[in-house]
C-alpha cells in the first residue's frame, strides 16, 4: 500500500475500534481501560496506536478535563465524525513548550480571539493535520494575550479542516514520511484566525470576563500551562503500554522461531533448534525477564494512577516519568535482541519485528523525550520532590538465588546512586549550569536505579501472589535472572561497599547460566503467557511449517487489514 493508503487504513481502523467502545468518554477517563486499549493496539498497528493516543488521550481527555461545564458538543468526536488532534510542539519549541510563541489575542470589542503564528519557529510541528481521515479539529496551545498582558499558555479548540481541505487562514504542509509509520504528520500555521470565546479551554483554574479581566487560581504561568497539558502524564503510561505490547509480540515471535529453526550441533546428524545453544538461550531469556519486569512495573504504576487526580501528585509525576522512560527503552532493547536472534527472517516486514520497532522509537520521543523527562525526574528526586530514598535493608547473606537478597542489593545500589548524585551537586564556586552538569549523569543513574528497583519489587510481589508452585517456580527464577543481569554492571561498587563478597562477584556470571539452564524448558510457556492470538500476531516464522509460506505468497499468513 502507498503511504496515503496506509494512513487512511489507520484512520479506518480507529473507526472500527471506536464502534466497539460502549462509552468513549468513560473509557477516556478510566486510566486502566485507556492503558489496556493501547496495549492491544500496540500489537496491531503503530500508526493506529498513534492516532488513538492523540484522539482519545490528548484531545478528548483534555476536552473532558478542561470543559467542566460541558459547553462543547462532544458527539462529533466520540462518534468519530471528526478526528481530534493536538498542536502543542512548535518547530522551535519542543520540551520547552511553556515558552512557545503562538498567540491567541483577546478582542474585547468582538469577544473573540485571534490565533496567529508570529514566526517560522512558531509553526506547529508534527500534528496529524493532513487530509487522511476527513474533517479534523485540534487543541492548539497558544499564549493568551489580554490587553497586552501575557497570561500564559492555554489550549484552544480550533476547527482545522473540513471535507474540502484546510479552513481559511490555516496552512498545512506535509512532513516527509517516517519509515514504518503512516500518520499524516504536517507543519501547521495560523494567519489571524478568528475564534469564538468558547474556544478557550481554561478549565477550573482560570477565567476571562467579557470586559477583558483575567483571573487564575495559579499565579505562575508555567503552572497554568502544566495544568492545561496534564493529560501528557496519562499519555506516558499509554505509550509505555503500547511499546511494551509490541516488544512482547516480537519476543513471542523470536522465541517460537528459535524452537523451530534448526542448525548444526556437535556429533549430531539431525541438528538442534538454535534455542538449544546457551548463547541464544541466555539472551532471549534475559529480555523475557525484562519484559516481565516492565509489565509488572506498568501494572503497578497504572494502579497507582487510576484515580481522577492521582497523576497530579509529585510522587506520581516522578514514578510515571521514570516508568515511561524505563519501559520504552527496555522495549526497544527487547525488539532489537529479538530481531537479531531471528537473523535475516527478522528483517522481513511479513515477520512483523522490524515494523514494530519504529512505533517503539516514537514512544521514546513522544509525550516528552525520555532523556529530558528523566532529567526532570532526577532533579526532583535530588531535592526530595516526589521521592524519598528507600530505607536501608538489614544486613543479609545468602546464595545469589535468594530473591530477597537480590532485591536488597538493588535497593543498596539505588541508595548509593542517590548519595553519589547529591554529593555531585556540591561544586563550590560553580554557576547553576555547571553545578547541574556536574550532577546530571549521576541523577540519571539514580532514575534508572529507582525504576529498576520499583520493577523488581512489583515483579517479586506478583510472583509471591501466585499460589500454584509450578507457576511460581519459573516466575521466581525469571526474577532471579532479571536481578542478576541488572546487578552485574554494579558488582564492583557493591563489592567495594561490602554488600557483595569477592566470591559472589565471581559467581554472578555462572549464576546467570545456571538460572538460564533451569528456565530454558519454560521459555515457550513464558511467552505464551503474553496471550497474543495468532490472528493478531500474524508472523509466518512464529508458526509451524512456516517454510510453506514462501510457496504461497497469497496465503492466509499475510497480514490483512482489520475491518
Amino acid at each position: 500500500m502507498s503511504p496515503a493508503e496506509r494512513s487512511e487504513l489507520a484512520y479506518e481502523r480507529l473507526r472500527v475500534v471506536n464502534e466497539e467502545i460502549e462509552s468513549v468518554a468513560g473509557m477516556v477517563t478510566a486510566t486502566d481501560q485507556l492503558v489496556a486499549l493501547h496495549e492491544w493496539l500496540g500489537v496491531v498497528d503503530g500508526s493506529l496506536t498513534t492516532l488513538a493516543t492523540i484522539h482519545y488521550n490528548l484531545f478528548l481527555g483534555s476536552l473532558l478535563r478542561l470543559d467542566p461545564r460541558r459547553t462543547i458538543d462532544l458527539l462529533p468526536f466520540t462518534r468519530l465524525r471528526q478526528y481530534g488532534t493536538a498542536l502543542i510542539t512548535e518547530l522551535g519549541y519542543g520540551n520547552n513548550a511553556a515558552e512557545l510563541e503562538t498567540t491567541a489575542t483577546y478582542r474585547t470589542e468582538t469577544d473573540t480571539f485571534v490565533l496567529h503564528t508570529p514566526s517560522l519557529g512558531a509553526q506547529k510541528f508534527m500534528p496529524n493535520t493532513g487530509p487522511a481521515g476527513g474533517p479534523k479539529s485540534g487543541l492548539v496551545a497558544a499564549r493568551l494575550i489580554v490587553r497586552d498582558q501575557d497570561c500564559g499558555v492555554f489550549l484552544f479548540l480550533v476547527p482545522l479542516r473540513d471535507g474540502q481541505g484546510p479552513l481559511p487562514g490555516i496552512r498545512m504542509r506535509p512532513l516527509s514520511e517516517i519509515p514504518g509509520s503512516a500518520v499524516d504528520h504536517a507543519i501547521t500555521s495560523f494567519d489571524q484566525v478568528g475564534l469564538p470565546r468558547t474556544a478557550l479551554l481554561a478549565g477550573d483554574h482560570a477565567d476571562l470576563t467579557t470586559e477583558g479581566a483575567f483571573h487564575s487560581t495559579f499565579g505562575s504561568r508555567r503552572r497554568r500551562f502544566l495544568r492545561s497539558i496534564q493529560r501528557v502524564t496519562t499519555g506516558k503510561l499509554c505509550l509505555g503500554a503500547a511499546a511494551l505490547a509490541g516488544a512482547r509480540a516480537c519476543l513471542t515471535i523470536s522465541v517460537r522461531y528459535a524452537h523451530r529453526r534448526h542448525t548444526f550441533a556437535p556429533a549430531s546428524r539431525t541438528g538442534v533448534p538454535v534455542f538449544d545453544y546457551r548463547c541464544h538461550q541466555t539472551r532471549l531469556l534475559g529480555v523475557t525477564a525484562r519484559a516481565y519486569a516492565a509489565t509488572f512495573l506498568l501494572r503497578e504504576t497504572t494502579r497507582r494512577c487510576a484515580g481522577p487526580d492521582s497523576t497530579e501528585t509529585a510522587e506520581a509525576e516522578v514514578l510515571v516519568a521514570a516508568a515511561k522512560g524505563w519501559i520504552t527503552w527496555q522495549s526497544r532493547d527487547i525488539v532489537v535482541e529479538s530481531r537479531e536472534r531471528c537473523g535475516a527472517q527478522g528483517l522481513l516486514s511479513a515477520n512483523r519485528i522490524v515494523d514494530l520497532l519504529t512505533p517503539i522509537e516514537s514512544t521514546i520521543t513522544a509525550e516528552g523525550d525520555n532523556l529530558v523527562i528523566w532529567t526532570k525526574a532526577g532533579a526532583d528526586m535530588l531535592i526530595g520532590r516526589g521521592y524519598s530514598p528507600p530505607p536501608p535493608p538489614a544486613a543479609r547473606t545468602g546464595p545469589l538465588t535468594d530473591c530477597a537478597l537480590l532485591l536488597d542489593l538493588l535497593v543498596r545500589h539505588e541508595l548509593y546512586c542517590h548519595q553519589y548524585a547529591r554529593s555531585r551537586l556540591s561544586c563550590p564556586g560553580a554557576g547553576p549550569m555547571e553545578r547541574w552538569n556536574h550532577a546530571v549523569n549521576p541523577a540519571l543513574d539514580l532514575v534508572d536505579a529507582y525504576a529498576t528497583r520499583r520493577a523488581a519489587q512489583a515483579f517479586l510481589a506478583a510472583a509471591d501472589r501466585v499460589i500454584d508452585d509450578a507457576t511460581r517456580r519459573p516466575l521466581k527464577q525469571l526474577f532471579q535472572l532479571f536481578a542478576l543481569q541488572r546487578l552485574a554492571p554494579h558488582a564492583g561498587l557493591l563489592l567495594a561497599d561490602g554488600h557483595l563478597t569477592a566470591e559472589a562477584v565471581r559467581d554472578l556470571a555462572p549464576a546467570v547460566d545456571r538460572v538460564s539452564v533451569a528456565l530454558a524448558p519454560d521459555a515457550l510457556a513464558l511467552v505464551e503467557a503474553f496471550a497474543i492470538p495468532d490472528a493478531i500476531l500474524q508472523a509466518p516464522i512464529a508458526t509451524d511449517g512456516y517454510e510453506a509460506a514462501y510457496d504461497d505468497p497469497e496465503g492466509p499468513w499475510q497480514p490483512a487489514p482489520l475491518g
